[in-house]
């Protein structure tokens, strides 16, 4: 039997369940792993006699492209052992490679047990003329001559000459498509090194003239304007980075300038009137115009350094107090605490509630417990509710405020934080 026959002789075997054995050259063997031949009704085959099915990503057109019988008849007789199982028994008779792989291991099945009529990867069967009269029975390969194994032997592992492959236009046609619609893989590398060259001459144009310049009057001996700031002028701005907060002067207000300083510095909310009796008993008739609000705040630079800093802030409840300021006074006002009224707005730059609090973060001040207040809904302002009786709240409604102030600040006056 040739060896392009070996897989019609194989597959006629398994389709029929006829009985497969081994043998040696001691005879017959129980292990394919210790036999040379595998026996079958029509004949004895060698195990590593090359078939025409091909193995995948090969084009078939030599021995070496083509399982082996031993690979196809592993492949079936552990068509149902586990991955594990069937990968050990492949090492165990010395296929590190030429194995039938996993993924292909039931296709192949199938095709031995005649479930699949044909398979793209199966050479023709050669045209072999017979010498043997009809009706003879089947010749064993071991007992031909020596002459003949040896012809037998070089068409095994003689290479045919390659067909020439024609490409389908179809097939054309469906590859070009595929790659119009191919998406490139990117990694981290590929993405952060960009697609155009980085090109900084036009930078460089644009400063050599100043480059230049400065190194002629270097030269020259003229003398440079002075980088480091003017004390004077850095304390001055440094007064004018502290925020101003503006509350109700109403007396019915929550908030007023007797309780405000206890409130917003040490988190603990006063009634207004035990405030006013308590600083009345301590010889303070009057309170103060303008009130100075220190809290201590953590700043995070670019660098991600956290440094505590104690800011200041200034409370006043008039436009008089807030003229002591100066020209840009209102430039540095970042909250106004209402109580709901808008008498209370009249004398300020922006008398209308809408347009004030456009300009400005406002607080609308309530007890926890009042009903919600019509008036206030259009004027774009944060209520802030104060629990009449439990104290250990008042820590995290000061908290709030700040929160919410601090994030108005840096979205809209951002160089008020520095202060």
């Amino acid at each position: 039997m040739s060896s392009p026959d070996v897989l019609n002789a194989l597959r006629q075997a398994i389709k029929s369940k006829n009985p497969i054995t081994f043998s040696n050259a001691q005879g017959p063997c129980s292990s394919l792993s210790a036999a040379t031949h595998i026996d079958l009704p029509s004949g004895s085959i060698l195990k590593s006699a090359a078939t025409r099915y091909g193995k995948a990503g090969s084009d078939g057109t030599s021995p070496q492209d083509c399982y082996t019988a031993e690979a196809l008849y592993l492949a079936w007789s552990l068509r149902d052992a586990a991955v594990a199982e069937y990968m050990k028994q492949t090492r165990e008779n010395g296929l590190t490679a030429g194995y039938v792989s996993i993924t292909e291991r039931k296709t192949v099945v199938d095709w031995l047990e005649g479930r699949i009529p044909d398979h793209d990867r199966i050479g023709p069967a050669p045209e072999v003329e017979s010498t043997t009269p009809p009706g003879s029975p089947p010749r064993n390969l071991r007992t031909l001559p020596t002459a003949t194994q040896k012809s037998a032997t070089a068409e095994v592992t003689s290479t045919p000459a390659k067909r020439r492959y024609a490409p389908d236009s179809h097939d054309i046609d469906v590859v070009k498509r595929i790659k119009q619609t191919e998406v490139e893989l990117r990694d981290r590398n590929t993405v952060l090194r960009g697609t155009k060259p980085n090109n900084f001459s036009a930078v460089r144009t644009a400063y050599a003239d100043k480059l230049k310049k400065l190194r002629e009057a270097s030269r020259s001996g003229v003398p440079q304007p002075s980088t480091t700031p003017d004390p004077k002028l850095q304390a001055k701005k440094a007064r004018n980075f502290q925020p101003i907060i503006i509350i109700s002067s109403s007396p019915t207000a929550l908030i007023t300038m007797h309780n405000v300083k206890r409130f917003l510095q040490e988190s603990t909310f006063e009634h207004s009137q035990e405030a006013r009796a308590r600083a009345a008993s301590e010889g303070n008739t009057r309170p103060e115009d303008l009130i100075a609000i220190y809290r201590r705040r953590t700043n995070i630079d670019s660098s991600g350094k956290e440094t505590e800093i104690q800011a200041k802030y200034f409370v006043v409840d008039s436009v008089e107090a807030l003229s002591k300021f100066g020209a840009d006074a209102w430039d540095r006002v970042v909250c106004v605490m209402t109580t709901g009224q808008a008498w209370q707005f009249r004398p300020y730059k922006w008398s209308e509630p809408r347009q004030l609090f456009h300009h400005v973060k406002g607080i609308y001040v309530t007890w926890s417990n009042d009903p919600p207040n019509h008036k206030i809904k259009d004027w774009n302002v944060t209520e802030l509710k104060i629990d009449p009786h439990r104290r250990h709240v008042d820590k995290a409604v000061v908290a709030q405020f700040w929160k919410i102030l601090d994030a108005w600040i840096v979205a809209n006056k951002p160089w008020l934080m520095k202060a």
